[in-house]
């Protein structure tokens, strides 16, 4: 990843270091990884008095969990009608009630530990960049009637009202639906593991596991964690630990940048405080950032991630094409990030065998459902609950290697296609 060392540094606001591991620790459960379901699930556990241990490879919240959009909004990936095919009407539903959940679930982390620096802001408008409101219509309906879950339909007009762009025809607002920063989310939910008596060791890749007897081991190159039972929580990131599981996703890039500061200038195209993401298939998605001093921009995926010239290239270009009159707005830092995405686009979250569990795949749609899984590992190990089964028609399924790479951008392509033929229709 290239990192956006400046916009970060400048907005973290809990620098701590943590020790790398060195000689043997014994917890109940080890963890590994530091993102936000491994630090969910070590949340949880610790809440109920279990001791937990994080490994993290790098620092807490590494890659993409803690350096995204912060869109915080229910769905997976991939549709409802989908997710329905593969699991059942019922099912589907009781999943889509669990995205709600993951939602609710983060906001209330962040009420409970008083977590200001999160900056919870609420609003996201969903929006369709050629002429169909009927189904989006439709759509708001359904989620009324299924889940009691209400979306604000916005015409063109509306839309052009607060963003100046021509792009637009239809929109979906969702009220319930926040963004926020991830990083100082993901550190104070760190914190709080520690405060409980869970430990958490950076830069303590995990390099070896023996998994099969009733005690977990997973070695560093200097320490062991010696544990009942083991989590893997590891994205994009993954490396050869457990092969079953690095075989069962395929890392995509994704990117983003940040704008100068220019607040006047921002202001001239985006009149609200609201996330903006498109219906493309990997479209664009972004807000103001800085109390609107600033864009946070991303969108795109790739199978390789490019040069961060390369990527701001291409997002200025989405940018505007979009907003014309931010031709003059500088880029101040890029940065790309790999994703985890299996091949039925769902998470991958279930029990790989007696004590040893896994909860990964979030690309795409990552920081409601990958805190509901974080949540339901926990539960399932504490005894509370099945749920995390509704996840098993979406296992680890073999991804495809590179040939699931070249599938995956080759699809990419083709979505592209038809999104431009149907905008050039519109």
């Amino acid at each position: 990843m290239t990192y956006p060392d400046t916009y970060y540094k400048r907005t973290l606001t809990d620098e701590k270091v943590r020790p790398s591991l060195a000689g043997t620790v014994e917890c109940d459960t080890v963890i590994v990884g530091g993102g936000l379901a491994g630090l969910t699930a070590a949340l949880q556990l610790a809440r109920a008095g279990i001791a937990v241990t994080v490994l993290e490879a790098e620092s807490v919240g590494f890659g993409a969990s803690g350096r995204n959009g912060g869109f915080v909004s229910p769905g997976f990936a991939t549709g409802s009608d989908a997710i329905a095919r593969m699991a059942g009407p019922e099912a589907a539903k009781k999943l889509h009630r669990l995205s709600i959940e993951g939602v609710d679930f983060v906001r209330d982390t962040i009420r409970d530990l008083d977590i200001a620096d999160a900056a919870p802001q609420p609003g996201l408008m969903s929006l369709m960049r050629y002429d169909d409101g009927g189904s989006l219509k439709a759509h708001a309906a359904k989620m009324a009637d299924t889940y009691g879950y209400e979306l604000e339909y916005w015409d063109r007009d509306r839309i052009r009202s607060v963003l100046k762009s021509e792009r637009y025809f239809h929109g979906l607002r969702d009220g319930r639906a926040f963004h926020m920063h991830p990083l100082n989310y993901l550190r104070a939910v760190a914190a709080e593991v520690e405060r409980l008596g869970g430990r958490i060791f950076e830069n303590s890749p995990a390099l070896h596991s023996a998994l099969d007897g009733p005690e977990k081991i997973i070695r560093t190159d200097a320490g062991q964690v010696k544990a009942l039972r083991a989590v893997f929580t590891m994205g994009g990131y993954t490396g050869p630990l457990v092969g079953r599981l690095k075989r069962s996703f395929l890392p995509i890039a994704t990117y983003v940048m940040v704008s100068e500061e220019a607040p006047d200038l921002i202001r001239e195209a985006i009149r609200t405080t609201d996330a903006i993401g498109d219906n493309r298939r990997a479209g664009d998605y972004y807000r103001v950032v800085d109390g609107g001093k600033r864009l946070l921009w991303g969108g795109r995926i790739t199978t390789r991630a490019a040069s961060p010239a390369a990527l701001v290239h291409e997002l200025r270009r989405e940018m505007i094409g979009t907003y014309p009159q931010l031709a003059s707005l500088k880029t101040g830092l890029a940065w790309s990030g790999l994703m985890a995405y299996a091949r039925h686009l769902m998470p991958q979250i279930g029990e790989m065998q007696p004590g040893v569990w896994y909860c990964t795949a979030f690309g795409g749609h990552g920081l409601n459902t990958t805190a509901i899984g974080g949540k339901l590992v926990a539960e399932a190990i504490l005894g509370q609950s099945d749920r995390y089964r509704l996840f098993k028609p979406f296992g680890l399924v073999w991804a495809g290697g590179p040939v699931g790479l070249a599938a995956a951008q080759l699809t990419y392509w083709k979505l592209q296609a038809q999104d431009w033929w149907r905008e050039r229709n519109a």
